[in-house]
């Protein structure tokens, strides 16, 4: 029997996938690496704005300026940017690497979207404005251990859920096949990769890692699936040599990481 819970999750390619969510213990050890790093830097910012407000003050009476005005004006600034920084950890970390923070990746666990797609800036923003809110008298806490789905309040309004990076893929790079690196260089000339989304790289990505604990028959609905949405975003009509779905998709990987350096 398991320890954690399992969901399924449709994708938008009408494709079921299988996820293990995160569960209570790997959130908290995530969530109290992440408040470490967090609260060491809020301190160091403070002490950096303290120095150079009171470096300020010893100006006052050569500027002519109310000491109540500038005292003021100072907390003021220094309570925006302290806001700034604990709301902005989650989100730039959860955005930049799609669902994982310094303390998520320690755990491997990551937050996704509940059609299986990743977390983007609207999702991880509300997920960070809501913390407080689950942090009171530990209201998350209780959410994720009565919940069937493990969430907290944030992830019920951003429509996230957390679960467990894939054991079987993490840590592992992708194999590319030599024919989707010879295919590469002919689909940079077909297709216009400004077209290709984040979120577009993301989920081939994600299939990338996770094609191998599919089933065959799950494996290759998801790969055309996957592959014919593609090729309507980017309004690509015809694939500039014969090949499979999986060969597309390796090489749409390989292209784009090569139009990136």
């Amino acid at each position: 029997m398991s320890l954690f819970n399992r969901i399924k999750i449709q994708t938008p390619e009408s494709v079921e996938l299988e996820f293990t969510l995160a569960g209570v213990g790997g959130r908290a050890v995530a969530l109290i690496i992440d408040y470490i790093l967090l609260w060491t830097s809020l301190l160091l910012v403070l002490w950096f704005l303290i120095f150079v407000v009171s470096q300020i003050s010893q100006w006052d009476a050569l500027l002519s300026v109310d000491a109540d005005v500038v005292q003021m004006w100072a907390t003021a600034i220094i309570a925006l940017v302290m806001f700034a920084i604990y709301i902005g950890y989650f989100i730039g970390f959860e955005t930049a690497w799609y669902g994982q923070t310094p303390g998520k990746r320690y755990a491997r666990i990551r937050v996704i979207r509940d059609d299986a797609q990743p977390v983007r800036v609207f999702q991880t923003t509300l997920r960070s404005l809501l913390r407080p809110v689950d942090d009171i008298f530990f209201l998350g806490f209780f959410c994720i251990l009565l919940g069937k789905r493990e969430k907290r309040i944030g992830d019920w309004l951003a429509g996230t859920v957390v679960v467990q990076t894939d054991p079987r893929t993490a840590g592992k790079d992708i194999k590319i096949s030599e024919t989707a690196k010879d295919v590469s260089p002919k689909l940079l000339e077909v297709m216009d990769f400004g077209l290709v989304t984040p979120d577009n790289f993301a989920t081939v990505r994600e299939y990338l890692k996770r094609r191998n604990g599919l089933t065959t028959k799950a494996r290759k609905e998801l790969s055309v699936n996957l592959a014919r949405s593609l090729k309507e975003n980017v309004r690509l009509e015809t694939l500039p040599v014969e090949m499979t779905a999986d060969t597309f998709l390796e090489a749409v990987y390989f292209a784009y990481q090569q139009k990136r350096r």
